[in-house]
């Protein structure tokens, strides 16, 4: 008769269980070598139409062509695009399920949403950027100011609207830097989506307003709204006639919108980085570029998913000072 030899069984089990801790180890990187497989969500928080729907729909077929793949944009809007970005954040972190925000969702309303349901640091991973385009103060015709100099002079004198597109938003935010840094009598006036904004600033209603360039292009170019300086360092290719800020002697406003790629937290590396490099090729293909280029926004950038998450950091020390300092809250 045979005996059982303990040692012998415990040993098979040690080696049973070593074998499943390797092939469970094994899983991820066998997945994100094979990534992707089938189709990606581009869940876009915003409506069809708006900046981050247009960025998103100019890069997501080039995008698919590169992975093999079909890249979905799903639009999920409300709340200032928090409830796309939460579905985002709580969904599986496998690369299939990913967003294309702005700084505003990804960023502003974590440090003016009094309840933001999500941490951006802490619940989404950060894949890149992939475009930017800055803010524009356009003022009314009417308005006796043909340059910035001149509007900060006005300021001085009497009460200047700007209308923004919303409390807590990146164009509310530039208003607060130019409020700051003029040292003029700038009034914030928010409205409920640059839509309306635009429609009072350009029947004069307000006095002008800031939001993004693209956004303004068609007022300016009728005549029914004088630009007078975009906020950033550099002047946009769509308009370079109009100076910047930094030109014009207040080289602290600066303001631009960025647009960029997130996912869920606990996104392998591999596949963040694959799907980095993807969208830098993707922002820089001419054709691609040439049709952002068209709208003022131009492609922008990170090295790698970790020079991302630093850029994340350096915006939020910046933009959470200067929304505790001026006490915004956001009304998304």
């Amino acid at each position: 008769m045979l005996t059982k030899n303990p040692e012998i069984s415990r040993r098979g089990l040690l080696k049973a269980l070593f074998a499943s801790a390797l092939a469970i180890a094994a899983a991820p990187a066998a997945a994100a070598s094979d990534y992707p497989s089938k189709p990606i969500i581009m869940v876009v928080g915003f409506p069809p139409g708006g900046s981050n729907d247009i960025v998103a729909r100019i890069i997501a077929p080039k995008l698919g062509e590169l992975l093999g793949v079909s890249v979905v944009i799903e639009n999920k809007p409300g709340a200032n695009a928090t409830i796309g970005t939460e579905h985002v954040a709580r969904a599986k972190p496998d690369g299939y399920t990913i967003t294309l925000g702005s700084v505003s969702p990804l960023l502003l309303s974590y440090y003016a949403y009094p309840n933001l349901p999500y941490d951006p640091y802490k619940d989404l991973s950060g894949i890149t950027t992939v475009a930017s385009t800055p803010e524009l103060l356009a003022i009314n015709p009417s308005v006796p100011a043909k340059n910035l100099a001149e509007l900060v002079a006005l300021s001085k004198k009497q009460d200047i609207t700007l209308a923004s597109a919303g409390n807590g938003g990146l164009p509310h935010l530039a208003i607060e830097l130019f409020k700051a840094e003029s040292k003029g009598r700038i009034v914030h006036v928010p409205y409920k989506g640059a839509g309306p904004g635009m429609v009072d600033a350009a029947g004069g209603h307000v006095n002008g307003i800031i939001v993004d360039l693209p956004a303004l292009h068609k007022l300016v170019m009728d005549g029914r709204l004088r630009p007078i300086a975009v906020t950033d360092t550099k002047r946009s290719a769509v308009m370079p006639d109009v100076p910047t800020t930094a030109e014009s002697g207040l080289p602290s406003v600066i303001a631009f919108n960025w647009f960029a790629v997130m996912g869920p937290k606990g996104m392998p590396m591999d596949i963040r980085e694959k799907l980095h490099d993807a969208l830098v090729k993707t922002v820089n293909d001419p054709d691609t570029k040439a049709k952002l280029e068209q709208l003022g926004i131009g492609p922008f950038t990170q090295e790698s998913p970790t020079a991302f998450d630093a850029f994340m950091k350096d915006e939020g020390e910046r933009w959470g000072k200067l929304i505790k300092d001026a006490g915004v809250q956001s009304n998304g």
